[in-house]
C-alpha cells in the first residue's frame, strides 16, 4: 500500500508548523553586508585602479624579473 500526502503551504507556514525559527531578518542583514562588500570590491576593479596597481612596481623588481627570465632560456655550463 502506498499513501501520498500533498501539503500546500508557504515556507513560512511550514517553519511555523515545525517550530523552526524565523531567520529572515538575519538573512536580510547578511545579504546586505555581502552586497556592500561586493560593491566595494567592484570599485577596485575599475580600469584606472587596475592600471595603477600594475604600474606601481619597484624598478629593482623589474630588473630582477628580466634577470630571472634571462636565466630560464639559457643552458648551464
Amino acid at each position: 500500500m502506498k499513501v501520498t500526502i500533498n501539503i500546500d503551504c508557504t515556507p513560512q507556514e511550514a517553519r511555523e508548523f515545525l517550530g523552526l525559527p524565523n531567520i529572515q531578518p538575519m538573512q536580510e542583514k547578511a545579504m546586505k553586508q555581502l552586497e556592500e562588500k561586493l560593491l566595494s570590491g567592484v570599485a577596485g576593479m575599475s580600469p584606472d585602479a587596475i592600471l595603477r596597481n600594475w604600474m606601481s612596481f619597484n624598478p629593482e623588481q623589474f630588473g630582477d624579473m628580466f634577470k630571472m627570465f634571462g636565466g630560464l632560456g639559457g643552458t648551464k655550463k
